[in-house]
């Protein structure tokens, strides 16, 4: 039987090559056949989810939240030291310096990646604006976010902070972080689906291990993860009820 894993569509596209080779070399590890089916964007990733085809998959939290309660995956592993934070930025020459300056109708660059801007639509409540006062711009992806606010098509922009730390100093130059969010606990995290719960032993040893041999730390390291650690459920659970508490009624 062949299953099928796929993955959170914010991932870096030049980490796509790291994935089809640990798609590989987890196939080769486990003698379990996966086939990696990459989507284009989230709207074609929960047409997946809701159609049953997906058995493994790198989700972020707002993905693992509703993959756990409504679809019955369990939680595998998660990547040691890799958390999802958001940064909201604006125009270098703004002169507003602090969030709790801005003002309504705001006009918000960003991704479909619903955690960011999650945390983004959060981290305005101190100037008392939430979804209903911004006119949001989707790009797509973070660099296109930038280069709104940079071109005043945007006043601010919600950003993955890996991505802005990530920009060249070029483009730093032109922008400005007005604040950035210290969650520490919201992460990325592969799922299985309940065609694939009875490999998941198997499945845990061989990532947990993977850190332990060359070719899997250097496979590791290109797909910019130190190494792989056990994710309890209980830990899932916490991650689910944080993304409710965040979530907008």
């Amino acid at each position: 039987m062949s299953y099928t894993m796929t993955i959170s569509p914010d991932f870096k596209p030049d980490l796509i090559s790291g994935w089809y080779i640990f798609n590989t070399w987890l196939q080769k590890q486990s003698d379990i056949a996966i086939h990696l089916n990459l989507v284009n964007d989230f709207s074609e990733l929960a047409q997946c989810i809701d159609k049953d085809s997906i058995d493994l998959i790198y989700a972020n939290p707002c993905d693992i939240a509703k993959l756990i309660r409504e679809k019955s995956f369990e939680a595998l592993v998660k990547p040691v030291g890799v958390h999802d934070e958001t940064v909201v930025i604006t125009h270098a020459d703004n002169p507003i310096d602090t969030i709790e300056s801005l003002k309504p109708s705001l006009r918000v660059a960003m991704t479909d990646v619903p955690d960011v801007n999650t945390m983004g639509t959060i981290m305005l409540e101190p100037a008392d604006i939430n979804s209903c006062d911004i006119e949001a711009i989707i790009c797509s992806n973070y660099i296109t976010v930038a280069k709104k606010v940079v071109a005043g098509e945007a006043d601010i922009g919600f950003l993955l902070a890996d991505a802005y730390n990530e920009f060249s100093s070029l483009v730093k130059k032109q922008v400005k972080p007005l604040i950035t969010s210290k969650i520490d606990v919201l992460h990325h995290a592969l799922l299985l689906g309940p065609n694939l719960q009875d490999k998941k032993s198997l499945l845990q040893k061989c990532l947990i291990m993977m850190a332990d041999d060359t070719k899997g730390m250097a496979l590791l390291n290109s797909m910019e993860i130190e190494k792989w650690e056990i994710m309890e459920q209980d830990e899932a659970e916490f991650l689910i009820d944080l993304i409710d508490t965040l979530s907008p009624s």
